[in-house]
């Protein structure tokens, strides 16, 4: 009976069986060394390797899944999967040994084993890139069949089966999904190639790359919900952080002209395509600056890693061409909310802004201040058909209790985000740098806490003890990795971005 046509148990009961048929037989299904030379991607790049005969050909050795196999006896043909891509291996009875072709190779292997050859690099008749198999060794014996998506043509239609694209199996079991989908292997190598860009692009700017805590006895950074956890030597109540701003203002303080940091957060909140409750970004504090020269840092940095994973500022995502190409629409907050509802904000009185939202369909209580208002009204209405990078700047100052207040426009702080794809990716300020005006806006956030906000800030004594210490005028930036990293490599949800998202348990 072929493995294809039994069932799962009985698949699982036989490789077992193998398993053990491997050991009485004295051979180690899980040796601990292979010298791997080469893999399916050098070799597909180096023509030079082909050999013109077997006894002055260079030999090569690499290591990978076995994906197909077609036995012919003596011989046979297998594809060898590593994470470079696939490659066929030609494998003979003569070259390998009778016992290890026959009682290992035919007998013992199944499909997603893992195995190891070394042998020379030749072109079969129909031109097919193979390597001659020399020395074949089983590296380690997968007890659990690989879901093998087949492929029929049905009225001239190719349709496959038994594809592993259920999404939620394919996030539960991410191993596997690596294993068979070989597209998302190369998701998560942009999505590296992206930070390290990143990181490349602040290190030349001279800037210094930082770690601060996670485990924090006073949250802040962000209005969010935190994490709490309990350290038992020392009795006392911690928070997973929900942002590392205070820290890096902190470095800021202490004398460095710019840091960073790619960090992990926590915020206890829902989950959706865009939320996953533990989550990347990288903040950036550069002193003597202000959000003006952070907006431009920060176009000349996405146009940069735009180019660098797709060859130009042109990135598909969805339906659409996201070009990053500087410079980006700069757009006032209440401008582009009056832009699109027709309504000016400005000047409005809490009550007045209450009856506005109502009129435009937005659900109001008791906890809301003017600043969460004019959140609720700019993502009800306007985020959402900002499809191009778009800067809005220029926030109002309930909404942004650590921004400076802006120069110019009464009730405003120098504030921007960062809009593309229509969800915010960037957040930066002008660093408020006042310690006597920081605490009065911390104050402010504990009366939101009072009266029911759970996202509202914690007062934060041992920062405000630094700021009185002098902190120079800085500008400071916030970037989410997953959300860019979902317009970089095109992805609908932020957990095709993630490795391992947060799920329910099975």
């Amino acid at each position: 009976m072929a493995e294809q046509e039994q069932s799962h148990s009985e698949l699982l009961a036989l490789r077992r069986v193998k398993l053990e048929q491997l050991y009485e037989n004295g051979v180690n299904p899980y040796p601990f060394f292979f010298d791997v030379t080469a893999t399916s991607e050098k070799l597909k790049n180096s023509t030079g390797l082909i050999a013109q005969t077997p006894d002055t050909a260079e030999r090569v050795s690499l290591a990978g899944r076995v994906m197909t196999r077609r036995i012919m006896g003596k011989a046979a043909f297998f594809n060898l999967q590593d994470s470079h891509g696939t490659i066929q291996v030609y494998i003979r009875r003569d070259d390998v040994g009778v016992e290890n072709y026959n009682s290992v190779f035919k007998k013992m292997v199944d499909l997603g084993d893992i195995v190891g050859v070394r042998g020379f690099v030749f072109k079969t008749q129909t031109g097919e890139l193979t390597v001659h198999a020399e020395h074949f060794e089983l590296l380690s014996k997968a007890l659990r069949p690989i879901p093998i998506a087949k492929e029929t043509e049905e009225n001239g239609i190719k349709v496959v089966h038994d594809a592993f694209s259920d999404k939620e199996l394919r996030y539960r079991m991410r191993y596997v999904d690596l294993i068979v989908n070989p597209e998302v292997r190369e998701t998560f190598r942009k999505r590296s190639m992206m930070v390290q860009e990143m990181r490349s692009f602040m290190l030349k700017a001279g800037y210094l790359e930082v770690e601060t805590p996670i485990l924090q006895p006073v949250y802040g950074g962000a209005s969010a919900k935190p994490f709490v956890t309990h350290h038992n030597t020392l009795d006392m109540k911690l928070y997973l952080r929900v942002a590392n701003e205070l820290y890096l203002k902190r470095l800021i303080i202490g004398g460095y002209d710019g840091v960073f940091e790619f960090s992990k957060d926590f915020r206890n909140e829902g989950m959706s395509r865009f939320h996953n409750p533990e989550f990347t970004q990288v903040e950036l504090y550069v002193a003597y600056k202000d959000y003006n020269w952070m907006m431009d840092f920060v176009e000349r940095m996405l146009e940069q890693v735009a180019i660098s994973l797709h060859g130009s500022t042109r990135v598909p995502v969805g339906e659409h061409i996201i070009d990053f190409k500087r410079p980006w629409p700069r757009i006032p907050m209440l401008e582009a909310i009056k832009n699109e509802t027709g309504l000016d904000l400005s000047g409005m009185n809490l009550e007045q802004m209450q009856q506005a939202a109502r009129g435009l369909g937005i659900q109001i209580d008791a906890t809301m201040g003017k600043g969460k208002i004019i959140d609720e009204i700019f993502g009800e209405h306007v985020e959402h058909k900002l499809i191009q990078p778009t800067f809005i700047t220029d926030y109002p100052i309930e909404m942004s209790p650590l921004a400076k207040k802006h120069r110019s426009k009464e009730d405003l702080v120098e504030r921007f985000e960062a809009i593309c794809n229509g969800k915010e990716i960037a957040n930066a300020f002008s660093e408020l740098n006042d310690p006597v005006d920081q605490r009065q806006r911390f104050e402010e956030q504990v009366r939101l806490r009072e009266q029911g906000d759970e996202e509202a800030m914690a007062l934060d004594e041992d920062f405000l003890r630094a700021l009185e210490y002098g902190m120079p005028p800085t500008a400071g930036l916030g970037i989410g990795i997953d959300r860019l990293a979902m317009i970089m490599t095109n992805q609908e949800s932020i957990r095709d971005v993630l490795f391992f998202p947060h799920m329910r348990p099975e």
